[in-house]
């Protein structure tokens, strides 16, 4: 079966946060300071809507004067500057680009991250990020919003080919794929079973690749 695109979850799979600094989520306790009581929905609304720091605030009707709100840029800007590759991720994604298969990445982040994600990933065919999409995983609108970016029809895939996902999450790159005819599979990566790294996966993608087009 001729695999035409592999998408790649972001954090925890390709992309590792050194050092983890939560700036939203100290957004959101700022405003529990104030009295606001956090909504189900929070973290979703941080995460499909193309916000800033400030823009957050506004819509969360959070009080935050200047230096407050400087203090939080800075603990955003140490967290994007800790952004580290995984040491697999780029030659896998070279392989797979090798054989022939798109790469993309599907990913849950707020806005701020997208561009730095994109610079340590250049060259990919799609980037799926749920601020631009308007969707979270395992919400199958950001599935397809990715596929639809490199130009692949879910509903209309042949018996001979597929997309294949992968991920640390259980529920949001492997399960949640699965539901709209996405191949998707669990990275473990502090497992000694299963996929523990990325090279690996990508290797198995191409040679399955060339045996089922043989």
């Amino acid at each position: 079966m001729k695999t035409a695109a592999a998408i790649f979850d972001v954090f925890g799979t390709l992309i590792e946060i050194r050092e983890r600094r939560s700036p939203y989520l100290r957004l959101l306790k700022h405003g529990r300071l104030q009295g606001r009581r956090p909504r189900p929905d929070d973290a979703l609304q941080l995460l499909t809507r193309d916000f800033t720091l400030r823009q957050a605030a506004d819509h969360f009707d959070i009080t935050i004067d200047a230096l407050s709100l400087r203090e939080l840029e800075l603990v955003l800007e140490e967290e994007l500057a800790g952004l580290k590759l995984f040491p697999d991720a780029l030659e896998a994604i070279a392989l797979l680009q090798d054989a022939g298969v798109k790469t993309a990445v599907c990913s849950n982040l707020a806005a701020p991250y997208g561009p730095s994600v994109r610079g340590l990933l250049p060259g990919l065919n799609a980037y799926g990020f749920s601020y631009s999409i308007g969707a979270a995983k395992p919400d199958p609108n950001i599935y397809n919003a990715t596929c639809s970016m490199l130009c692949i029809d879910l509903g209309e895939q042949t018996a001979n080919e597929r997309v294949v996902m992968i991920g640390d999450s259980l529920q949001c790159d492997r399960d949640g794929p699965a539901h709209v005819g996405i191949t998707g599979f669990h990275l473990n990566r502090r497992g000694d079973e299963g996929i523990t790294n990325l090279v690996d996966f990508a290797k198995t993608v191409v040679v399955n690749a060339r045996y089922y087009s043989a």
